[in-house]
């Protein structure tokens, strides 16, 4: 497999793509979804709610707080996770400002 050349693409590419392939997966959808509708901190009934194992939720919320998308405080000996505001915001942007790009069908296919 060949290596991606990030270099060539501008700090916004990267970014948008970075943060798209955090949230391109089935799971880490479920499990933003359920941060939000908390609206609060979650501390491992993740499990429970996905149906997933416990490895599996851990390795995709590591996914995520890599990302930046969420952040985790540790409290005795589980690791509560919610929505990075900072990052949710650059996301939102940064696609908001991608999508708009497009200007309409064209008259060409």
């Amino acid at each position: 497999m060949g290596i991606t050349k990030t270099e060539i693409f501008t700090e916004e590419q990267n970014r948008l793509a970075m943060l798209l392939k955090a949230i391109a997966h089935p799971a880490r959808i479920a499990i933003l979804q359920r941060i939000m509708i908390v609206n609060t901190c979650i501390c491992g009934d993740l499990v429970g709610e996905l149906g997933l194992a416990q490895a599996t939720i851990s390795q995709h919320l590591k996914e995520l707080k890599n990302a930046g998308l969420i952040q985790g405080t540790i409290e005795g000996a589980s690791v509560c996770y919610c929505i990075n505001p900072t990052a949710w915001d650059l996301l939102k942007n940064e696609l908001s400002l991608f999508l708009s790009t497009y200007k309409g069908p064209a008259n060409c296919c």
